[in-house]
């Protein structure tokens, strides 16, 4: 053991001697080290390979402060645990906890509940609620207006007598009215104030030889009977389903294409009358009298974000694809969505490939022989694809948000 222990102890000196007759060697072999690393990250640059990665910027508003932070959480309420930011009752989160974080400078919003009064006529209700709608508020309340009442929202101005300092929403009913439509008995409810006004309302046409009992200038009040007659004829009544409407708001605190549903909406209810054609005692046809909606539908109201903010490095291998600037976000979501930017992502039961998960990936090589590893090239062929298939990126992203997927 002793004369390896002198071996190596001559060694040490022999090459310190060989560095002090060379002092060049050092500097030299670090100058070629360095160049080197330089170059390896150079070449990677250069080959704009897509990397995947599970880190991304949020940008939280929360309390009226704006943060913008990096994480690793894979879904909102993931970051809200690793942040320690409890919610509490009536609080909403913008968009849900369980919508996940696939992009840079996703925007998580979260609005604290505050005190908001609903009156129903003598009835008063103080509720905690960050809801945003006043058919939402009335509803967080525990009350269920009807799809044909006004629920209204304003300042609370007198403070004894709502019992709050800020917002206050109001339910105005509307009437139920009896009305029999050639026979067919129907209960409605109605803000009009004369029968023909309600006629009016319904869109009701009547014929020569129809009877309106009582007179379309009979005042309409609680549980009025009306009836809408017209004889000698046979009719029948079809009930029918009213979808409720959408109406999408854009809404730029929220990242593009994010959804939140802000009012649920409710399918309503029409009502068909045809009158009966008959040749020997058979029907042969039959013709559309009138379409009265019996109760209404209530829209759903959903934002959809509408802000933008791109990373640099991402725009710039979709400008070098060819993609026009108008489509970057609509590129951006959809390629965030299929591989999180991720030039190597493969699925692991279909076997899709790339960026845009191209099935089989080996389609990409129209565009170009390099399509395994260059983002570039792949995008040059999802732009076909969309193109061929969609008629537009807009198009293929329109599909993508009801479809979730393309």
């Amino acid at each position: 053991m002793r004369i390896k222990r002198l071996f190596k102890k001559h060694l040490r000196r022999a090459k310190a001697k060989k560095l002090h007759k060379h002092p060049f060697i050092v500097p030299v072999v670090t100058f070629f080290l360095l160049f080197s690393i330089t170059a390896a990250v150079l070449i990677g640059l250069n080959s704009r390979t897509v990397q995947p990665s599970d880190s991304h910027i949020v940008e939280l508003n929360f309390e009226g402060k704006h943060q913008t932070l990096p994480t690793r959480a894979a879904i909102v309420g993931e970051l809200l645990q690793r942040l320690n930011i409890t919610l509490n009752e009536g609080d909403v989160v913008e968009p849900t906890t369980d919508t996940e974080i696939v992009e840079d400078n996703f925007k998580v919003n979260i609005y604290r509940a505050r005190n908001v009064v609903v009156v129903d006529g003598d009835k008063r209700v103080v509720t905690l609620t960050a809801a945003k709608t006043p058919r939402s508020i009335a509803e967080v309340a525990g009350f269920q207006p009807f799809a044909e009442d006004r629920v209204v929202a304003s300042p609370a101005e007198d403070f004894l007598t709502d019992k709050v300092i800020g917002e206050k929403v109001e339910i105005i009913h509307a009437v139920p009215v009896f009305l029999n439509l050639y026979g067919t008995p129907l209960t409605i409810r109605t803000h009009a104030k004369t029968v023909q006004e309600l006629i009016d309302e319904k869109d009701i046409q009547l014929e020569p030889g129809d009877v309106v009992q009582p007179s379309p200038r009979s005042p309409i009040s609680l549980n009025s009977q009306i009836f809408i007659t017209r004889a000698g004829v046979q009719i029948i009544a079809v009930e029918e389903t009213v979808p409720a409407p959408t109406e999408v708001i854009q809404d730029k605190s929220l990242s593009f294409g994010t959804t939140v549903v802000r009012q649920k909406g409710v399918a309503g209810k029409k009502v068909k009358t045809y009158q009966i054609e008959s040749k020997d005692g058979q029907e042969v046809g039959r013709k559309l009298l009138q379409e009265v909606i019996v109760v209404a539908p209530v829209k759903q109201i959903v934002a959809r974000g509408a802000a933008v903010s791109i990373p640099s490095d991402k725009e710039s291998i979709m400008a070098a694809a060819g993609i026009a600037r108008s489509d970057f976000a609509y590129v951006n979501y959809i390629v965030s969505r299929e591989s999180r930017w991720n030039t190597y992502a493969r699925n692991s039961s279909s076997g899709a490939y790339g960026l845009c998960q191209a099935l089989p990936g080996s389609k990409m090589a129209t565009a170009g022989s390099d399509w395994e590893t260059n983002p570039v090239t792949q995008l040059k062929w999802c732009a076909s694809y969309a193109k061929g298939r969609y008629g537009s990126w807009e198009a293929a992203y329109n599909f993508w948000l009801s479809h979730h997927y393309w």
